[in-house]
């Protein structure tokens, strides 16, 4: 397709090219690659939602765990485990508060691996940043479906549908260079915010005033089973109480998020991020402990199907069923919808960032680097949605399903920022560097505990698929770096060695031909252009009756070009110009060979069915030919069509 130009030429346009002009606009040139710079408080609206979030399902399943096997003890033991939850939220965030200080550039715990143990162990990072941001994109997307089925019930069986229609929403707007920056992407975190403020704040009132609803989970139609009996002694065995705790580190998801893009806020940069990390670490703590409380004393359930959601149930009991009570319930599942939706489109410019960021290290593909039409890294969109719409599909959109494959890459990703921030500070011993070295040691440490639990308590439940796949993504990245270190090494020459650029001693230009046509003229135009000692045209013979049929017609039209027919009875063209041309090197030394491929190229979707691709597969026999080259020669069939049929 072509489109007109200034000076009356017409531009070349293929049919992907009008696609994305018609679904995602305009391209957009490098010079409109701009990053805002964010304040403090738009900071931390845009950059939180993925932590702050996390409220909305962290207490959620704990008790998911507990009730069945604790029964109604499992409301006085959500308070401990989110005790210890709350302890090393605390440490992670000094630890983080840390790293972005010291690492000003987005990365977060890759570069703090990179810097401090190599860029080979930082793949550990890489990965588990990696997997978390795919299983973000899971578990907040059907978290936010969640809570738009507790509020309109009817739409509940077709939780998996919307969930996964909002993530290919999200990767259509982030194609389309969706800017997660500005006041828009904060809202949903400050509303939220407020929203399940109010409710911890109401909601301790009513408790303190003693007309606060509470719940009756044996009685609850729908509700997950309760255990009868002493819970304590009888069903709250180590391995459960495990179990829950591991759950409800979910909570912690997203501490990380600010480090990742420490460059996207105002100058100072670190000093500003330390500012925000603690702002949103405060919030998250407070909204964790209030709706901790308020289970506690609500004895809001979970249900089985899902819906409607613990944060739901106890918006009932503590607003009540009055007008002005439903309003306020319905924004709050409104707002927790909003902030998990864009919780989870965070991952949207995390994600193609560090595979971009990676694979400039060379230990992931390096098209992830590319930016596509409208300046984005469209690629790792893509990848990024097929791997999390996948992970939906596998897992039916079940936020209980997806946690633990959650909270591994995440605790992975802690405990390597806090190792290497350990190593940092041990490195240089600063002022109050013993101080900084017990405080991210403990981070790490705490962490791996974490990984471990989920690693042996949760592996039933598809933690297996993540202890699974994890070693092998590393493994993954690791044999691509040595792969791309591999084709560097035979391209790079030594410092001190000077490139050889005189001509060959003697050149020889051969033109394969099967059949004489406009695209065979313009090859051996071509190949006279090339002034060789020899040029000579091949024809590699399958079908004798179709090699005399060339041969008279290359006799009628008097080619100055001798033409050279090869018997190729067993039809492998591949081994027939290898060794044709290993021969012509073995009787002509100091001579370079270089053979001429026309190849006839047609449309996309028309050429890959009805024409095969021989001169590619001839080409890369030859190129493995010391002193050979291949030279493939496009014509263009399509165009020349498209001209005939508009000039007849």
């Amino acid at each position: 397709m072509t489109t007109p130009l200034a000076d009356g030429h017409k531009a070349w346009s293929s049919f992907s090219d009008v696609c994305k002009r018609g679904f995602l606009g305009k391209p957009m040139i490098t010079s409109e690659l701009e990053h805002e710079k964010l304040s403090n408080p738009v900071a931390l609206g845009v950059l939180s939602p993925d932590a702050i979030s996390s409220t909305a399902y962290g207490s959620e399943q704990i008790m998911i765990e507990l009730l069945p096997a604790a029964g109604m003890a499992a409301f006085a033991l959500l308070l401990p485990i989110t005790g210890v939850i709350l302890l090393i939220l605390v440490l992670v965030a000094a630890s983080y508060r840390q790293v972005v200080m010291v690492y000003t550039r987005s990365g977060g715990s890759y570069v703090v691996a990179r810097e401090n143990f190599g860029p080979r162990i930082a793949q550990i990072a890489a990965a588990s940043l990696l997997i978390d941001y795919v299983v973000t994109v899971a578990v907040q997307c059907a978290a936010g479906t969640v809570a738009v089925v507790s509020a309109v019930p009817v739409l509940g069986p077709y939780s998996l549908e919307i969930t996964v229609g909002v993530v290919l929403l999200m990767c259509f707007m982030n194609l389309r260079g969706l800017k997660e920056a500005g006041i828009r992407f904060a809202l949903p975190t400050y509303a939220f915010t407020v929203m399940v403020g109010l409710t911890i704040v109401v909601g301790v009132i009513r408790e303190f005033i003693g007309n606060l609803p509470i719940y009756d989970p044996e009685h609850i139609a729908g509700a997950v089973e309760v255990h009868h009996g002493n819970g304590l002694i009888m069903g709250a065995t180590i391995l459960v109480v495990l179990r829950a705790f591991a759950n409800g580190g979910s909570s912690l998801t997203g501490v990380e998020a600010i480090s990742n893009t420490v460059n996207s806020l105002r100058k100072p940069e670190g000093i500003n991020a330390r500012k925000v990390m603690t702002v949103m670490a405060c919030i998250l703590a407070f909204l964790l402990a209030g709706v901790a409380w308020l289970t506690h004393v609500t004895h809001a359930t979970p249900y089985v199907d899902g819906y409607p959601s613990m944060l739901s149930e106890i918006a009932r009991a503590v607003f009540g069923d009055g007008v002005f009570g439903k309003v306020l319930y319905f924004v709050l599942q409104a707002s927790t919808a909003a902030i998990l939706y864009t919780g989870g489109n965070t991952s949207f410019n995390g994600f193609p960032a560090l595979a971009s960021f990676v694979a400039e290290d060379s230990f992931l593909p390096r098209p992830l680097m590319k930016r596509g039409h409208r300046l984005v890294f469209s690629n790792g969109i893509i990848a990024l949605t097929a791997l999390s719409v996948a992970l939906l599909v596998l897992t039916g959109g079940s936020v209980d399903a997806l946690v633990p494959f959650y909270a591994i890459g995440v605790f992975t990703g802690f405990s390597m920022a806090g190792y290497g921030m350990t190593k940092h500070f041990y490195t240089h011993r600063g002022p109050g560097w013993r101080g900084k070295v017990a405080i991210n040691l403990s981070a790490g440490i705490l962490s791996t505990i974490v990984v471990a639990i989920f690693a042996v308590a949760k592996f039933t439940e598809g933690a297996w698929l993540i202890v699974i796949v994890f070693p092998i993504l590393v493994f993954a990245l690791m044999r691509l770096n040595r792969q791309y270190r591999a084709e560097a090494s035979v391209l790079q020459m030594a410092q001190t060695e000077r490139p050889d650029l005189d001509r060959y001693t003697r050149h020889r230009v051969l033109v394969f031909v099967d059949a004489v046509d406009l695209a065979e003229i313009e090859a051996v135009r071509y190949g006279n252009g090339l002034h060789a000692d020899d040029l000579t045209a091949i024809h590699f013979a399958i079908d004798a009756e179709h090699a005399a049929r060339l041969r008279q017609r290359w006799e009628v039209f008097e080619h100055d070009t001798r033409l050279r027919v090869i018997p190729c009875p067993d039809r492998h063209l591949n081994r027939a110009a290898h060794e044709l041309v290993s021969q012509v090197l073995d009787d002509h030394p100091d001579t370079k060979v270089t053979v001429l491929l026309p190849r006839r190229t047609y449309s996309p979707l028309v050429g890959r069915l009805l024409h095969d691709r021989t001169a590619d597969k001839i080409a890369r026999a030859i190129s493995r030919i010391p002193g050979a080259a291949a030279q493939i020669l496009p014509y263009d069939i399509e165009s020349r069509i498209a001209e005939v049929t508009r000039s007849g």
